[in-house]
């Protein structure tokens, strides 16, 4: 059977545009939709814009730093629409170099939902239908409000880069990653902000040490931090008013004196795959509770022309991971290496003040695995000491007894995401104690910490 393509993508985020240049790049023929914004979240509601929102509230610290190093510098005000204004420009601008990249690669675009027919049939929005050898879905994922009364009046993370103007008081609903990083930036930004978990901690799966010390580094900033509480209603205190498209809103929680009239509430509780209306039920593929494709190690589905990658998986939903699955899957399809992924050590980072950067296993997961050494130092950094500010860093190895392999490392501290990205080399490659050991420190720097560590602080 002749078909109109050899690879149909749908969806136009880092994994899908990934594979649709390198699958094109082994000559095949390929199409592309995308029913919104060339990028994804990565590019347009999430990694790109939140982390230039990251670099823009660390300078609200830095007047103070730079008078304690002599620097005459008064404490500046932040403007939000001139902020948000470059924000935008910036992302039309890797827009365009994403479609750019499409079209050299010979990537045919369609600026429309697509919906999959049958094995080896794509719909248009726009009417068409196409046919391909191979279909594959990256249509990533979504923020999700939870099933509440009222919840349309809160904000989900998209709706952050969009603000019209700041609100002067947030109320944030979450533990996880997004919540933790709006929490630091908002913060810095001059937001006065409130943040509730149910959890008992925030950033459930790090290590247990590096969480403590990212709520004590919140809280130290000005974050109203509150765990184990819950949201239990949040009703409309009045009508919108000043501009704004959403009016306050009063909120009671599960703990006493925690809620109150909210400016804003953003609701940082999950993300869902976006599999809804594609057509894949009817195919007989398989979808899982949350609504996410189940693959093989392949991302081939139940369906073998139709495969997955990024987070409409929801295996690891991070950008650099659903790159190299669609490098993986343009391997096995289109270059005749089958490439499994491997997502057993992948490095992440969260985007507070300070960062935290791990790879690995945490010191409870490596504890319930086998004997384990760890070796772990928290410090005042220099830059800051000097300054006087409070602030402490982290550096952690997690060591297995029996082979001498670090298991884990966790880093919290100004940059860690950098630090972390290097030492995930070392990790990667089967890096021992010792190695680190033989490393000769770099100084002075926070990271020399790493290689001279010499006494285990605890073992098990």
């Amino acid at each position: 059977m002749a078909f109109d393509f050899d690879l149909f993508v749908i969806g136009g985020g880092s994994g899908g545009v990934r594979a649709a240049r390198m699958a094109a790049a082994a000559g095949a023929r390929v199409a592309l939709a995308e029913d919104s914004r060339m990028g994804g979240t990565c590019v347009i509601r999430g990694c790109v814009p939140k982390k230039l929102m990251v670099f823009a509230s660390a300078f609200r610290e830095m007047p103070a730093e730079a008078r304690a190093y002599g620097w005459d510098i008064p404490d500046g005000q932040f403007d939000w629409p001139a902020f948000r204004t470059r924000l935008a420009a910036e992302l039309d601008r890797l827009e365009a170099v994403y479609r750019r990249l499409l079209d050299q690669a010979g990537v045919r675009v369609f600026d429309s939902r697509a919906t999959i027919d049958d094995a080896h049939t794509v719909a248009l929005a726009i009417g068409e239908r196409l046919s391909a050898a191979h279909i594959l879905v990256a249509t990533g994922g979504r923020p999700v409000r939870p099933d509440l009364p009222n919840a349309h009046h809160g904000l989900v993370s998209d709706d952050i880069f969009t603000l019209d103007r700041l609100p002067g008081s947030i109320l944030i609903v979450g533990g996880g990653f997004i919540a933790c990083e709006m929490a630091a930036i908002l913060d810095g930004l001059g937001v006065a902000v409130t943040q509730i978990y149910r959890g008992p901690q925030i950033l459930r799966g790090f290590d247990d040490e590096a969480r403590d010390l990212v709520a004590e580094a919140l809280r130290g900033q000005g974050v109203a931090l509150s765990c184990a509480t819950d949201l239990i209603s949040l009703d409309p205190a009045g009508p919108a008013a000043g501009g704004n498209a959403r009016p306050r809103l009063r909120v009671t929680t599960t703990a006493a004196g925690v809620g109150g009239t909210f400016d804003a509430v953003l609701f940082a509780t999950g993300r869902q795959p976006n599999t809804k209306g594609l057509g894949l039920e009817a195919l007989g593929m398989g979808i899982g509770a949350r609504g996410e494709i189940r693959v093989d190690p392949y991302s081939q589905t139940a369906v073998p022309s139709v495969f997955a990658v990024g987070d409409v998986t929801d295996r690891v939903n991070l950008t650099p991971v659903a790159i190299r699955e669609a490098m993986a899957f343009v391997d096995t399809v289109f270059r005749g290496k089958p490439t499994p992924m491997d997502h057993s050590l992948v490095p992440a980072a969260v985007f507070t003040r300070p960062e935290l950067g791990a790879i690995g296993l945490t010191e409870a997961e490596a504890r319930a695995r086998e004997p384990v050494e760890i070796y772990t130092t928290q410090f005042r950094p220099m830059r800051g000491a000097f300054a006087g500010a409070p602030g402490r860093v982290l550096m952690k190895l997690v060591i297995s007894r029996a082979t001498r392999r670090v298991l884990g490392c966790h880093i919290v501290a100004p940059e860690a995401a950098e630090m972390i990205q290097l030492a995930a080399i070392a990790i990667g490659m089967g890096a021992t104690k010792e190695d680190f050991d033989r490393t000769v420190a770099v100084h002075p720097t926070m990271s020399e910490e790493l290689v001279t560590m010499r006494a285990p602080v605890r073992t098990a």
